[in-house]
């Protein structure tokens, strides 16, 4: 099973080519999803620009960052310890300058900078690109901040640096911000209202990872499927568009069948999605396209009609299942993972028995699974009472998290004697005579390495798995090669 916020990425120091150039040293580390880690090669590439190496000695850094979550209170608390330790290293630089990024940048501006004066500079998920600005203000001695929220800004012009890449996946991020309001969420507090990045910025940036040599891309959003260019500015005012404007807007699907046209030797992946958003359209492209990965990530949330509404989730638990029906019947081999809070405000027993029915009809191949934890500035920390006990919590998390173990073991299961593609990531955390790689359907892959190498599309004959990963033999390369 995976986790959302992958734990083993989560404090990495970022590391780029070196330029005989530049003079000044940078640390960025990065914690929380995939959108901040794709966010944080957007700021290394504006730095690299602006006389900044990077550097993975903290010691020795002229400016360190850190690029922040604030979706759980865990995050939070991790973020505050790093910020004690980079002011305890900045006591024997006093040179050091240090910034915080994203969306706890957001949430916490005054805190870190007036009444904790732990920060030099403050910096939201929409001023990455006046980063210099706030440097030179730094600089002068004064503190410097910029969170305001755009109703543009897609960083459609920036070209990433990748930065720890495997050089074989790699995101792209193709919406920012979100409109859907969920009671327990501070996405739409912390990255503004939904909007979608120019399309052919997308296709360029997608070729020039073709040309470096990357074979699959995750299409990032908060929501995908809300995607809608129509010439720049918030989906929200697409109504006020003119009649031109509506009739050459590209939205989901069509971009979809854009990149999958464009690049049909490339991996594509897309994450995350949204019940309410999802039309069916998509679903044909993703069959259509055999480089269309077979894999949804379809947060439910609860299983409960009433919950639903509590967390203001537009869509209902029967709305959900014909989706889910939808999905088997157009794509009968797609893998479906989830999203579960335990223990939202108001949860009852019957409640929690309306999630595990629910999980027993779709039957996930994995999932992202968490109690419920307040966030401040939420509709739900302000109207709603945190009354569920935390021990009923963690045994309804318990019992959710093993009921996913039992059915990720059946998905792997339909596996064995079939032929997959894999993708070959990495060598096996286990063994260092084994390539490690994901399926179509975005399940690990385990198998002897033979002749081929990092980046090759293998087919691997499946032998056994355990709950998470597959285990097999090539048995040559696939056509994607």
């Amino acid at each position: 099973m995976e986790k959302s916020i992958e734990e083993s990425k989560q404090g990495e120091s970022l590391l780029l080519d070196y330029k005989p150039e530049n003079t000044k040293k940078l640390f960025i580390e990065s914690y929380g999803c995939a959108m901040n880690f794709s966010d944080s090669e957007i700021v290394a590439s504006i730095l690299s620009s602006n006389g900044y190496n990077t550097t993975q000695i903290l010691e020795e850094a002229d400016l360190v960052l850190v690029n922040t979550c604030s979706i759980r209170d865990k995050a939070e608390q991790t973020i505050r310890k790093r910020l004690e330790k980079y002011n305890a290293v900045k006591r024997t630089n006093p040179k050091m300058k240090v910034g915080v990024l994203g969306c706890m940048a957001e949430r916490l501006k005054s805190q870190f900078l007036e009444e904790e004066k732990i920060v030099d500079l403050v910096v939201g998920p929409d001023a990455y690109k006046d980063l210099p600005n706030l440097l030179a203000e730094v600089q002068e001695g004064r503190d410097a901040i910029n969170v305001i929220l755009s109703k543009d800004e897609t960083y459609g012009d920036i070209s990433p640096v990748r930065l720890n890449s495997n050089g074989v996946s790699a995101f792209v991020s193709i919406t920012r911000g979100c409109d859907n309001m969920c009671t327990f969420c501070v996405v739409p507090f912390t990255r503004g209202r939904e909007r979608s990045r120019e399309p052919q910025s997308i296709m360029k940036e997608i070729q020039d990872l073709w040309d470096n040599g990357f074979k699959e891309i995750t299409l990032l959003g908060q929501n995908v499927d809300s995607y809608l260019w129509y010439g720049g500015g918030l989906k929200k005012d697409f109504t006020n568009a003119s009649e031109m404007q509506k009739a050459t807007a590209v939205d989901f699907d069509q971009l979809l069948e854009m990149v999958a046209v464009g690049f049909p030797k490339m991996r594509i992946r897309f994450s995350t999605s949204n019940p309410q958003d999802m039309r069916e359209s998509v679903l044909h492209v993703i069959a259509k396209h055999s480089n269309m990965c077979k894999h949804i990530h379809l947060p439910v949330q609860s299983g409960s009609n009433r919950i639903l509404k509590e967390m203001n989730r537009l869509h209902t638990r029967e709305q959900y299942m014909t989706l889910i029906y939808k999905i088997r019947t157009i794509i009968p081999d797609c893998s479906v993972t989830q999203d579960l809070i335990s223990g939202f405000p108001t949860e009852t027993e019957e409640d929690h028995q309306d999630t595990l029915s629910l999980m027993e009809y779709v039957k996930y191949s994995f999932g992202y699974m968490y109690a419920y934890s307040e966030r401040p500035g939420t509709l739900a920390e302000r109207k709603m009472e945190d009354d569920v006990p935390e021990l009923t919590k963690l045994r309804r998390l318990q019992e959710i998290v093993d009921l996913q173990r039992s059915h990720s073991a059946i998905r792997t299961q339909e596996f064995v004697g079939k032929t997959v593609e894999v993708l070959i990531e990495k060598a096996s955390k286990k063994s260092d005579k084994d390539w490690s790689g994901r399926n179509s359907q975005s399940i690990v892959v385990v198998f002897p390495k033979e002749n081929y190498k990092i980046g090759d599309f293998v087919n691997v004959k499946i032998m056994r798995c355990t709950s998470g990963t597959l285990i097999g033999e090539a048995v040559g390369y696939s056509e994607m090669n």
